[in-house]
């Protein structure tokens, strides 16, 4: 069982790790080459505020997992997966959104890698730093 939490984890560390990079590199370039807004069509915000938004969410996220690969403040990597989780379901889901073809799978692969790091980041939230059980 420690085994399967001990994947479960690293599953959430590594997908929230890449998912921050990627926003945090996209939104920075684009701020860089002075766009004023991203095209992210299933996230409620747009224009700058998207563009702002997406920066510096990545850039809490990416803090966040680093914290919580430290030991630290775990229930805030907790709560960060939980508000991506129900971001990408209303966003995908809820809010109507009409899918370009070839995205849904994409959508589907990103809502189900969310929903393991949330249960990854349950699992590992009582844990202390370096601790082998």
């Amino acid at each position: 069982m420690e085994v399967i939490k001990a994947l479960l984890s690293f599953l959430g560390y590594v997908f929230h790790g890449l998912l921050c990079l990627i926003l945090f590199a996209m939104s920075g370039l684009a701020m860089a080459a002075g766009a004023q807004t991203l095209q992210l069509g299933m996230l409620p915000l747009t224009g700058s505020t998207l563009l702002y938004a997406v920066f510096f969410g990545a850039l809490f996220g990416l803090v966040t997992v680093i914290l919580a690969i430290q030991g630290r403040v775990r229930p805030l990597f907790f709560v960060w997966s939980l508000v991506v989780m129900l971001l990408l379901l209303k966003g995908y889901i809820f809010s109507g959104y009409r899918f370009s073809p070839g995205e849904f799978p994409i959508a589907m692969c990103l809502i189900v890698g969310s929903m393991i790091a949330l249960i990854g980041s349950w699992v590992q939230m009582g844990r202390k730093a370096g601790a082998r059980r």
